[in-house]
């Protein structure tokens, strides 16, 4: 009976390794998955950062697109290249927009410090404070703010 014995407990032995084992590669490989996972979110916040610091960088391009439209002289106004000018303002505004970018609301907005620096407020005959005029565009990728938009707020009921 020695030898039934020494079998059983050999056998007791290999199942004992093989459950051991097929831990050990469940663990392996269930690190390795959430390597994976890891690398893969690492990725997408390292391609939110540039995108983000890329359209920070375009932005006063932008700006002083609007800024030159904004002071065209009247006997300009109809010629055909400033038309064109705004022609590429619009793509420009429309590419930001398929990437994510969108202006922050401000005129007639209540103000939030999240979203709006003020740089003046105007006293008035109420306690909200609302935005009465922009100065600088404000930006956002996503949740992301980009740039906060820099208003005039006043004190409005």
């Amino acid at each position: 009976m020695p030898k039934k014995t020494v079998n059983s407990q050999q056998s007791t032995v290999n199942s004992r390794e093989v459950v051991e084992l097929t831990e050990a590669l469940q663990r392996e490989r269930a690190d390795a998955m959430n390597v994976r996972r890891r690398a893969e979110e690492d990725k997408a916040k390292m391609a939110s950062y540039f995108k983000g610091h890329i359209i920070r960088e375009l932005l006063p391009t932008v700006d002083s697109f609007e800024r030159a439209l904004k002071h065209i002289p009247k006997e300009l106004e109809a010629n055909s290249y400033i038309k064109g000018i705004g022609g590429v303002v619009k793509q420009f505004e429309q590419t930001l927009l398929k990437l994510g970018v969108s202006r922050i609301k401000t005129l007639g907005e209540h103000f939030d410090p999240h979203l709006h620096e003020a740089v003046s407020i105007e006293e008035g005959d109420g306690g909200n404070e609302i935005v009465s005029e922009e100065l600088q565009s404000g930006w956002q990728l996503g949740e992301e703010i980009l740039r906060h938009a820099m208003v005039k707020v006043r004190h409005q009921k």
